[in-house]
């Protein structure tokens, strides 16, 4: 088991929605806020990885939530770094509220890649050591992704506020495109529970991107997701809701 870090949280006006309740894009950047100051508390930080001309990002989370914490709610947010292979590390997140309920997991898939190159790069010891992580042989599979049906979508365009210090697109933004389609009275009427999500290709600014989705309500209700450039797929999801 790797090492787990732990850090209080307090939820502000600006992470919640209309009814209240924290964003899932707030939600996202919360948790790799923890898993920043964890690397920095063991000198694994951003400066240190670049040195070997790397950089971390994000392949795949897949998040089960039974509350979205409400505005003024203290949470703990803890994080591990679960286990690696030669290519891929995996990353836990837990959320909890004051009375120690779990409010939401979050599985993640980390890779390095190259700054200049953006190619997958295999995970140095030195860099991964300090977490204490197990060592593993086998890769996890996450299920495959069912596409949308039809040609249903919106198109956004990438600002500047949208792109992160990798001068890519913030992983939040694939959530606020893909919630966002679904229009304010599904999104005020119904709760998320369930989100499978893999990135495929990074998205710059000044790209112009459509997001695609479908909704399915028979006995569960569901809704999927693809963010595209053209003909080329740049993230694909799986959301499960309740009313």
């Amino acid at each position: 088991m790797g090492k787990k870090f732990t850090e209080t949280h307090q939820v502000v006006y600006y992470e919640c929605d209309t009814t209240g309740k924290m964003r899932l894009p707030m939600m996202i950047n919360c948790v790799i806020k923890s898993s920043e100051e964890q690397s920095d508390a063991l000198g694994r930080d951003k400066s240190f990885i670049s040195k070997y001309g790397l950089t971390w990002v994000i392949t795949h989370y897949d998040i089960q939530v039974s509350r979205f914490p409400k505005n003024g709610e203290q949470i703990a947010i803890t994080t591990e770094a679960v286990s690696y292979n030669k290519y891929f590390c995996y990353r836990n997140f837990w959320i909890h509220d004051n009375e120690g309920k779990e409010c939401a997991k979050i599985e993640s898939v980390f890779v390095l890649m190259g700054i200049d190159t953006r190619k997958l790069a295999s995970v140095p010891e030195e860099i991964i050591a300090p977490f204490e992580s197990e060592k593993i042989m086998k890769i996890k599979r996450s299920p495959k992704i069912v596409a949308p049906s039809g040609s249903q979508s919106l198109n956004y365009r990438v600002r500047f506020a949208d792109i992160d210090g990798n001068s890519h697109v913030n992983n939040s933004r694939y959530f606020e495109w893909m919630l966002d389609v679904l229009g304010y009275d599904f999104l005020t009427s119904h709760n998320l529970q369930q989100v499978s999500i893999k990135f495929d290709k990074e998205v710059e600014y000044g790209n112009e991107i459509e997001s695609y989705w479908d909704l399915i309500e028979e006995e569960e209700v569901v809704s999927r997701h693809q963010i595209k450039i053209g003909n080329q797929l740049c993230a694909e999801a799986c959301m499960k809701w309740t009313k």
